[in-house]
C-alpha cells in the first residue's frame, strides 16, 4: 500500500469524522459553483437587471468571509463545531429548496448571504478539525478534503446545465423573435465586476419561462445525506438533546488535540502508551481558537510567529486570487484580440480550468503522502510562474492558451491544502492559522477579481496575463520569505513539548 500501517490505523480510528468532514466540504463545493451558470435564469425569476443580479454574488462572497471568521471564533469545542456543521449543511439544502421561490432580487441576495455564512463556517471548521485529528499527517487528508470541494464545484454546473434556458427566459414583444447569445453573456458575467455587463440590455417584464427550479431541488436532494451524516456523528458523540447514546466523550479542542497527539505518539512508538496524560496538558504552541489571542504565550511569542501568519496568508491571498481572476476573465480574454476565439470555443476554457483543478487535487492525494507540503508548494508556485510566462509568450496561439489553462489549474490545485498543512506544521498544529488562512484566501479571490477586472477594462485584454505573471512572481517571492522565516522560527525541543514542573503553568517555552 502507498501509505504506512500507522496512518491506516489512525484513519480507521477516525473514519466517521473524516468521512463526515469530507462530505460537508462536498456541500461547500456544490453550493459555491451553481450561481454563475444559473444567474440569467435567476434574473428572469426576480425580474431584475444584470447589474442588480450580480450583487447576489457579492452578498454570498462577503458573508462567506464573515462565516469563515465566525467559524474560527466559535470553534470553542467539538460539540459546538458539530452543531455548527449540522446547521450549516442543513441550511445549504434549505437554500436550494427556497431559491426557486425568491421572486425579488433582495430576497435572493438575503438567502445567498445566509448560504455564504454557512459555507464560511464549513470551510474553517472542516479544515481545522482535520488538522487537529491528523496533525503531521494532515496534508494527505487535506488534499482529499479539497478534492471534494472541487468535485462538488464540478458537479453542480453539470446538474443545472440541462435546465438552463436556451432563449431569453422573459418573453416580450421586443425580444421574442430576437436571437441572443445567452451563453456568451453567461461567460462574460463576472461576480465581482458588475460593470462588464452594463452594455447588455435584457427585458424586465413579461412571462417567465424557465425550468431551473428542478436543478435546485435535485441539488437539495443530493445534499440531504450530508446533514444526516453530521447528525449521526452528533448522535454518536452524545450531542443530540434527549438522546442518551454516547460512545465517546465530548472534548474541548485543547483536549482533542492533546488526545490526538498522544494517539499519534503511541502509533509511532515515540512514547510509551502508559505515559501519564498530565504531561501533555500544556502541549506545545500558543493555544487554540480565539484563545490564541488571550494566552500569555501568544503575546510572548517571537516575531516570526506573527510574520509566518502574515506571509502565509498573503501567499494564499495571491494564489486564490489568481484562481478567481483567471476563471472570471479567461473567457473575456479569449474572445478579444489577438485570439478572437468563437464564443462556443472560448466557453470551454473556464470548464477546462476547473476540471484541471479537480484532477490536480485528485493527483495530489497520493503525491502529498510522499512529498512534504514544503516541496509541493515550491513546485506548485514555480509551475504557476512558468505557466503564466508560457501563456504570455504564446498569447497568439489558441492551443497554447488551452494547454496553459490546463497546467495552470494543475499547479494551483493543491496550493491551499499544502500551505495550510505547512503553516500548521511550522506553528505546531494548534489550529490558530486556519481561520487566518481561510479568510485571506477568500478575500484574495474577491478583491483581486475587482482589481484585475478594473485593469483589464482600462488597459485592455493584454494586461490579463501581465497581472497573472506579476501576482505569481509576488506569491513565489513571498514563499521564499516564508522559508526564511521558517528557518528563523525557534523550535521547541523534545523536552519542551510537555510542560515540566520547573517551567510552571504560565511559563513561555521559548524563554527556556
Amino acid at each position: 500500500m502507498w501509505w504506512d500501517e500507522s496512518l491506516l490505523v489512525l484513519f480507521k480510528r477516525n473514519l466517521q469524522p473524516t468521512l463526515t468532514y469530507w462530505s460537508v466540504f462536498f456541500s461547500f463545493g456544490l453550493c459555491i459553483a451553481f450561481l454563475g451558470p444559473t444567474l440569467l435564469d435567476l434574473r428572469c425569476q426576480t425580474h431584475s437587471s444584470l447589474q442588480d443580479i450580480t450583487w447576489v454574488f457579492f452578498s454570498q462572497q462577503f458573508c462567506l468571509l464573515v462565516g469563515s471568521t465566525l467559524g474560527g471564533v466559535l470553534k470553542k469545542s467539538l460539540k459546538l463545531c458539530l452543531f455548527i456543521l449540522f446547521i450549516s449543511s442543513l441550511i445549504i439544502s434549505l437554500v436550494f429548496v427556497i431559491i426557486p421561490f425568491c421572486q425579488h432580487v433582495g430576497l435572493l441576495a438575503l438567502v445567498m448571504a445566509v448560504a455564504g455564512l454557512a459555507m464560511g463556517s464549513i470551510d474553517t471548521i472542516s479544515n481545522m478539525q482535520l488538522v487537529k485529528i491528523y496533525q503531521q499527517d494532515s496534508a494527505v487528508f487535506l488534499q482529499v478534503l479539497h478534492f471534494f470541494v472541487g468535485f462538488g464545484a464540478l458537479l453542480s454546473p453539470l446538474i443545472v446545465d440541462p435546465f438552463l434556458s436556451d432563449t431569453n427566459c422573459i418573453q416580450s414583444n421586443n425580444t421574442q423573435n430576437k436571437s441572443m447569445n445567452l451563453e456568451h453573456i453567461r461567460n462574460t458575467i463576472n461576480p465581482h465586476h458588475p460593470g462588464n455587463v452594463s452594455h447588455y440590455v435584457l427585458p424586465l417584464d413579461g412571462p417567465v419561462l424557465t425550468n431551473v427550479s428542478y436543478a435546485f431541488w435535485i441539488m437539495a436532494a443530493i445534499n440531504l445525506p450530508v446533514p444526516i451524516a453530521v447528525f449521526l456523528m452528533m448522535y454518536k458523540k452524545g450531542v443530540v438533546p434527549g438522546c442518551g447514546h454516547r460512545t465517546g466523550s465530548l472534548l474541548s479542542e485543547d483536549e482533542l488535540a492533546m488526545e490526538t497527539q498522544k494517539e499519534n505518539e503511541i502509533i509511532d512508538s515515540h512514547v510509551p502508551e502508559t505515559q501519564p496524560q498530565e504531561e501533555h496538558k500544556e502541549g506545545k504552541g500558543y493555544g487554540v481558537s480565539w484563545h490564541c489571542c488571550q494566552s500569555k504565550t501568544f503575546w510572548n511569542a517571537p516575531y516570526t510567529f506573527f510574520a509566518i501568519h502574515v506571509c502565509s496568508a498573503a501567499i494564499l491571498f495571491m494564489s486564490d486570487g489568481i484562481v478567481g481572476e483567471y476563471s472570471g476573465f479567461v473567457y473575456t480574454y479569449a474572445v478579444e484580440e489577438p485570439l478572437s476565439l468563437a464564443h462556443k470555443t472560448a466557453g470551454y476554457l473556464p470548464s477546462l480550468f476547473w476540471a484541471s483543478i479537480t484532477l490536480g487535487r485528485l493527483i495530489s492525494i497520493p503525491v502529498s503522502y510522499k512529498v512534504p507540503p514544503r516541496s509541493m508548494l515550491f513546485i506548485n508556485l514555480i509551475g504557476v510562474v512558468v505557466t503564466f510566462l508560457f501563456l504570455l509568450l504564446s498569447q497568439k496561439s489558441t492551443a497554447g492558451l488551452f494547454i496553459g489553462t490546463a497546467f495552470l489549474g494543475l499547479f494551483l490545485s493543491s496550493v491551499f491544502p499544502s500551505m495550510l498543512a505547512y503553516t500548521e506544521d511550522t506553528l505546531n498544529y494548534k489550529g490558530c492559522a486556519t481561520t487566518v488562512l481561510v479568510t485571506a484566501a477568500g478575500t484574495g479571490e474577491m478583491v483581486l477579481q475587482i482589481l484585475v477586472g478594473t485593469v483589464i477594462q482600462t488597459q485592455g485584454s493584454y494586461s490579463f496575463l501581465v497581472c497573472g505573471v506579476s501576482l505569481s512572481i509576488l506569491a513565489l517571492t513571498l514563499y521564499v520569505a516564508l522559508l526564511v522565516l521558517d528557518n528563523m522560527h525557534p523550535r521547541l525541543s523534545e523536552d519542551s513539548t510537555c510542560k515540566t514542573p520547573e517551567l510552571g503553568r504560565d511559563a513561555d517555552p521559548y524563554q527556556q
